[in-house]
């Protein structure tokens, strides 16, 4: 890809209404479009992170037996009354359609998954059964803040098992949770299972918190055996001792990047939905949902992964494995040997299936091509120029360290896929 092609381009200046690192850094490198507070257009290089994280994430779910579906953004009135949550969901948008029938932009789907496992799951013989979907979800922020950590509009992955048994329900979540926590770590985040409010459902539901001091969640974490809870049901401060292990305890600020619920039977119940069971009896449907924001994970990547020059993208969902840059020479001969080098090698890479974006610009200065890659972030950068011609060589240097080496132009490709392997 030409960094040329591109339409949506780097911006020296930092949005003015910026209130977070993700949002400052993701707008400046022309990642995102913000339209109105909480409300983003992905532009060709966020889109790819996304994307990315899209992958990992179903690949994740399809590993615990999930099955993708897409459900209808659009929900009438009558699934929301039946569950008695019309008026209980604040965040929910509402509208009118033809015929004055009220609908509402789905927050979440409760409303929709159970009827619609519902109309083929029978038998206990059926289940369980595991549904997901990556969509776009809508909540009515009062205060759409922090860019893509709290928005109206959001892509999620929200996914909900159904159980004829509390303890089939209990094994299943218990797989859930141990998944999440390599779902997370591909993408280079040590998200913590930390225990929150089970609300009407459970005692306890389960966060996946990343520590960071750009978090907007307080939580304790032990630093022996990692047992964390969320300060809004704590019953322990800082310094205490671990009542698990007698590590001691420390609050940290955190960002809240997926959660997990036992919803019992409430929903089921709402519906009718019952099974038969072995003995002709009709039995409860007992239900579980597993949330991971795709977008929110996307800006708090962001938030940890990045120091005061750009991005750190990590190799696996780094729009662009390498960025090749080309530097200009006052030799106009010099300057065309350079460019023919640099689209050789980006075709070469390209056709090994390396993603490469080439800053091929022209009349652009060294440093604002290299403040530009910084920004980007992209895992590593190439630079070809008229000293590395010269040495039959290609400058490398990775966004994480601050040290840069000449690679033999023969040995790169080789190299590249050595680095991208780790």
């Amino acid at each position: 890809m030409r960094y040329s092609s591109l339409f949506a381009k780097t911006n020296k200046a930092a949005p003015a209404d910026a209130d977070s690192t993700n949002a400052r850094l993701l707008i400046q490198g022309g990642f995102v479009d913000q339209l109105s507070a909480g409300i983003y257009t992905f532009l060709p290089l966020g889109l790819r992170v996304l994307n990315k994280i899209k992958t990992i994430v179903r690949e994740e779910m399809d590993a615990v037996g999930g099955q993708e579906v897409l459900m209808p953004a659009l929900i009438p009135k009558g699934p929301w009354e039946t569950t008695k949550r019309w008026d209980s969901i604040d965040v929910l948008f509402k509208l009118v359609g033809a015929g004055e029938k009220e609908f509402a932009l789905g927050p979440t789907h409760e409303e929709v998954v159970t009827p619609l496992v519902q109309a083929f799951v029978k038998s206990y013989k059926d289940l369980p059964v595991s549904a997901y979907q990556i969509q776009d979800k809508f909540r009515n922020e009062a205060r759409a803040k922090s860019g893509l950590l709290r928005g109206r509009e959001f892509s999620m992955k929200d996914m909900y098992s159904f159980h004829v048994s509390l303890e089939d329900l209990d094994a299943y979540y218990d797989t859930v949770g141990e998944r999440y926590a390599k779902l997370f770590q591909r993408m280079g985040l040590d998200a913590i299972k930390t225990e929150a409010s089970g609300g009407v459902f459970s005692k306890y539901s389960h966060e996946y918190q990343v520590a960071t001091p750009y978090g907007e969640d307080l939580i304790y974490v032990c630093d022996k055996c990692r047992w964390s809870v969320n300060r809004e049901i704590a019953e322990v401060k800082d310094g205490d001792a671990c009542a698990k292990c007698g590590g001691k305890i420390h609050e940290t600020k955190s960002i809240e990047v997926g959660n997990i619920f036992k919803l019992s039977t409430r929903f089921a119940d709402d519906f009718g939905f019952t099974v038969a069971l072995e003995d002709g009896t009709q039995g409860k449907v007992w239900m579980g949902c597993y949330g991971i924001g795709m977008s929110r994970l996307m800006g708090s990547i962001v938030e940890v992964w990045h120091d005061d020059r750009g991005i750190i993208w990590p190799k696996s969902v780094a729009p662009f494995a390498v960025c090749l840059v080309s530097l200009g020479s006052k030799d106009a001969d010099v300057a065309g040997r350079v460019s023919q080098s640099a689209s050789d090698l980006h075709d070469e890479l390209a056709k090994a299936g390396v993603e490469v974006l080439w800053d091929d610009r022209v009349g652009v200065s060294a440093g604002e091509k290299f403040a530009d890659a910084d920004l980007l972030g992209m895992p590593l950068r190439l630079v070809v120029s008229e000293k590395t011609l010269a040495q039959e060589s290609v400058e490398w240097k990775e966004r994480s360290c601050p040290d840069s080496r000449l690679i033999s132009q023969a040995d790169i490709l080789e190299s590249i896929q050595s680095f991208l392997a780790l």
